[in-house]
């Protein structure tokens, strides 16, 4: 069965990102071995490294498209950027696996430089492969709805976000002379 959209729709996911959608198919986001759940907490350094994602419900012969944005850039108070694209994977074959898809826009993990930033993954049914399609000029100012909408993929068919705020710098150890 798939999620609830409900924390979607509190923490406005649903509304600053995407559309109203009814989920279809679950995904579930490891960084490392920590499960990824709608609104938990992540430090950056956690999320170096593309997380493995599985999903399920999906159809073998459909393709999918995976999007990470991070709509609250470079402030949550002030986000002029909105959306800061983080990854992008087309043609995402239907056994989930998303290694074995095409990757548009390389991961970058988050690197949020003041407050605490919302990251969102968000999963669409392709109507058939892409083909050739251009990488954003840049990262900044991304619109997942216009993304969608110009490549036909319609709402999200599953949808997980989590929070993540700048890490202390790490102490300095003083060092005898």
């Amino acid at each position: 069965m798939a999620a609830s959209v409900d924390p979607l729709v509190v923490e406005r996911v649903i509304g600053d990102v995407v559309d109203m959608f009814v989920p279809s198919a679950t995904m579930s986001v490891y960084y490392n071995s920590k499960h990824v759940t709608n609104g938990c907490n992540l430090r950056p350094s956690l999320t170096d490294d593309p997380p493995r994602i599985l999903m399920s419900s999906l159809n073998l012969s459909d393709f999918y498209t995976l999007v990470m944005v991070d709509p609250d850039a470079p402030s949550p108070s002030e986000p002029y950027m909105r959306e800061w694209v983080h990854w992008i994977v087309v043609d995402i074959p239907g056994t989930g696996n998303v290694n074995l898809g095409r990757e548009i826009l390389s991961y970058t993990g988050p690197c949020p430089p003041i407050g605490i930033h919302r990251y969102i993954l968000l999963l669409f049914k392709q109507k058939g492969p892409i083909g050739m399609i251009e990488q954003p000029a840049t990262r900044a100012n991304f619109n997942t709805r216009h993304f969608a909408t110009h490549l036909e993929l319609g709402l999200p068919i599953a949808a997980t976000y989590f929070n993540a705020q700048k890490e202390p710098a790490a102490k300095k150890v003083a060092t005898a002379a």
